[in-house]
């Protein structure tokens, strides 16, 4: 097979060569052009890349975080791209100090660097590394009793209160999960506590998962989760310049008056000085749900056995961060535009997160430019971005989206994002009218283990997973892996650099990366995801990173090359219609809910049920779900999907016999058709996020919520905003499918 691939891929090289020769753009057949692709991608190339870009500490503002930019910028012109580095000054506040202490019942003061651990050579080279913290949380110095709050969510605080105990006052300690990092100490703060602290809980990422790093891949005893906690469900980007870009001259609002940045001290933490704090707690034991893997009872607190000292001073100035933009122009259609990004700065050495995924990305850019020398241009231009300033808050491309609006919503046709990538399957979540051609390119990229397509890999998966009960399988993605049907892709939240694109802009997005078989989940963002844990065990080899090249490759290639984008948008209208019976059934679990609320309270249950020792309160009286007027989204997604598969038959008839003219005025319909999900409103209380199908939760950060301006006012009770975000869901919906009954009329000549 080795010896077949080399001679195709001479073949296709003397291809474009002869026809460079002949002053043509190269061969168009699609299969010549993927197999010149695939033959210019390496796993060599990209452990190499690797290896050099992970060798120091890559967190903004460092002097790595530069170099490495240059390194890029520098690849990117030897590889025949027109590329420079755009620059943004940002807010990124760095520690000065930070102090976490017990002072009661004993004085133990935590804290600290991770410690370097045998055969990993990066983890003792941290003299350039910040010590653990968390970026925007809130300067201060504090002293206060610590009360536990489990993953400190929403119904945790619920929890709390049937039980007396309040956090006003007080500092918490939260464990990583279930939620985004920053809802934590947000939460925490509208609670009226004074102080946060974040700690890895073994049972979620560290030895109740797998064996310890080095031994295994899971989170050391010392190691620590960073991250940023700015409010990201408001807008993400620099905090101080929001919806434009963060150039040298933007206005600027005062840092006091930023609405993402917290107000209260918040520290990271490991779970080897977690203990030293949960061992010591009073108060009544947590309900079951609320324990880790530590071996003691977990305890609430709250009632003075334990007192904790936190404090954080920050410096708080603007920094310079450097986007990599690196540009193949189109041949026909040089202002239709297909991006495709990754982000390049870590919180330490960021091998997994997000160098596998930049590499792998600069992989891709080294094969279209090899294509591109011996003949070959795409027809529409491909622009590559490796972001700056991602782990903060999706600085580098939210910025790069904001002074670039005007000129993106017109050109862009799709982003493609990616971050970091591991071994094992491939995922994917986007717009969900690219789905059909995911699931075309996944057909046909080959595991690097089995041999097996990615495609077959992904339906086993689900099927074994279901049969074995070892995982939650959706029912239609069942169905569809059983019947080797397309497999459903995911909805985008936030927490990587496709938000601005997809929700801000209204620009169709597609997030894709191989996970699920390593262990990069142990070291996230901290000392440990290095050069060594990486190749050890997440990707040794980086042959998924060869796999990841070849899958995002083919996304761009299809999408640059095609005659009219490969949208299918049947697709699209089921999803959005099983979105719309999600909602109605959340409308009427909650009615129902109530109900039983309700008599319960009446019939003094949870009075009743309450261990007189240990009293849990009854729950807290809210009001009843009401019917939410959802008949004029009903009729739109009606209409929605009518439309969609009216144009999806039309187009598979006759969209390969249109002529030039019918062409290009179909292009110009559909390309900036996702746009039209935007409502320049926004959602309620973060209008910077306009996009009424796709959002990040407001109390799930990275996760999403779909038909958001529904489904999160029912969810929250705000029943006004029920009623008005299903009209205005219904209004861009019908907007959409009128401009796929218009494209249909196109292609059939009306």
């Amino acid at each position: 097979m080795k010896k077949l691939g080399m001679l195709m891929a001479g073949a296709c090289a003397f291809v474009f060569a002869q026809a460079a020769l002949a002053g043509q753009a190269g061969p168009t057949d699609p299969k010549a052009v993927e197999a010149a692709f695939d033959a210019g991608v390496s796993s060599q190339d990209q452990l190499d890349w690797l290896k050099q870009m992970s060798s120091a500490p890559n967190q903004v503002g460092s002097p790595h975080d530069k170099a490495n930019a240059d390194f890029m910028l520098a690849k990117f012109r030897e590889w025949g791209w027109d590329a420079h580095i755009e620059t943004f000054q940002v807010l990124y506040p760095t520690p000065i100090s930070t102090t976490v202490e017990m002072v009661a019942p004993e004085k133990i003061v935590l804290g600290g660097q991770e410690p370097p651990v045998p055969g990993d050579d990066t983890s003792a080279n941290t003299a350039g590394a910040l010590p653990p913290y968390v970026a925007f949380q809130g300067d201060g110095d504090v002293t206060g009793d610590l009360v536990y709050v489990n993953y400190g969510m929403p119904d945790d605080y619920k929890a709390l209160a049937r039980r007396g105990i309040e956090v006003k006052g007080k500092i918490v300690i939260a464990r990583y999960g279930v939620g985004w990092r920053g809802l934590k100490p947000k939460l925490a703060q509208d609670h009226g506590a004074i102080g946060c602290i974040i700690y890895s809980d073994p049972a979620d990422d560290g030895y109740g998962d797998s064996d310890s790093y080095p031994r295994g891949g899971a989170r050391p005893e010392f190691g620590v989760q960073r991250g940023s906690v700015a409010d990201m469900a408001i807008y993400p980007g620099d905090p101080l310049t929001p919806g434009i870009g963060a150039t040298a001259n933007a206005k600027r609002i005062r840092r006091e008056d930023a609405p993402t940045i917290l107000k209260i001290p918040v520290l990271p933490m490991s779970y080897g000085d977690a203990v030293k704090l949960l061992s010591r707690l009073g108060g009544p034991v947590s309900p079951g749900p609320w324990h880790g893997g530590l071996p003691i009872a977990y305890h609430i607190g709250g009632d003075a056995a334990v007192k904790v000292h936190l404090a954080v001073k920050s410096e708080w100035s603007l920094k310079p961060i450097y986007d990599v933009i690196a540009t193949l122009k189109g041949a026909r259609y040089p202002d239709q535009w297909v991006v495709r990004g990754n982000h390049h700065d870590g919180w330490v050495f960021g091998a997994s997160d997000p160098l596998s995924g930049n590499v792998a990305m600069m992989s891709e850019a080294k094969a279209l430019g090899a294509m591109v020398s011996q003949g070959w241009r795409p027809a529409r231009t491909i622009v590559y971005a490796g972001w700056d300033a991602e782990e903060p808050m999706l600085l580098g491309s939210t910025e790069w989206a904001e002074e670039h609006a005007a000129e993106l919503k017109a050109k862009a046709v799709v982003y493609i994002n990616t971050d970091g990538n591991g071994r094992g399957f491939l995922s994917a979540s986007g717009s969900h009218d690219f789905q059909h051609l995911v699931n075309g390119v996944a057909a046909d990229v080959i595991d690097p283990e089995t041999g097996a397509t990615v495609a077959a890999r992904m339906r086993a998966r689900l099927r074994v997973g279901a049969y074995d009960k070892t995982r939650h399988v959706d029912d239609a993605a069942l169905a569809a892996a059983e019947r080797g049907g397309d497999l459903p892709i995911g909805p985008l939240g936030s927490g990587s650099d496709f938000s601005a694109y997809l929700q801000h802009l209204g620009l169709p997005a597609i997030d894709v990366g191989y996970g699920g078989e390593d262990e990069s989940g142990g070291v996230y963002h901290s000392v440990y995801d290095s050069f060594h844990h990486m190749t050890t065990f997440d990707d040794p080899g980086l042959k998924y990173g060869a796999a990841l090249s070849k899958t995002v490759g083919r996304l761009v290639l299809r999408v640059a090359d095609s005659d009219t984008p490969p949208q299918r948008f049947g697709d699209f209208a089921d999803t959005v219609s099983t979105y719309l019976t999600e909602v109605k059934k959340l409308a009427e679990d909650r009615r129902e809910e109530d109900r039983k609320r309700e008599k319960l309270l009446r019939d003094g249950a949870f009075v009743l049920a309450s261990d007189p020792l240990k009293p849990v309160g009854a729950a807290a009286v809210e009001a009843r779900t009401p019917h939410i007027e959802l008949a004029v989204l009903e009729d739109a997604v009606d209409r929605l999907k009518a439309a969609a598969t009216a144009y999806d038959d039309a187009y598979a008839d006759k969209g390969g016999k249109l002529d030039l003219a019918v062409r290009e005025k179909l292009n110009a319909q559909l390309r900036d058709i996702d746009q039209l999900l935007l409502d320049d409103r926004g959602l309620p209380g973060r209008p910077w996020y306009k996009n009424l199908v796709y959002a990040p939760g407001r109390f799930t950060g990275y996760g999403a919520k779909t038909l958001p301006g529904v489904r999160e006012a029912i969810e929250e009770r705000r029943f006004d905003d029920a009623n008005v975000y299903a009209g205005r869901t219904a209004k861009v919906l019908n907007d959409y499918a009128a401009r796929l009954e218009a494209a249909r009329a196109t292609i059939e000549g009306k």
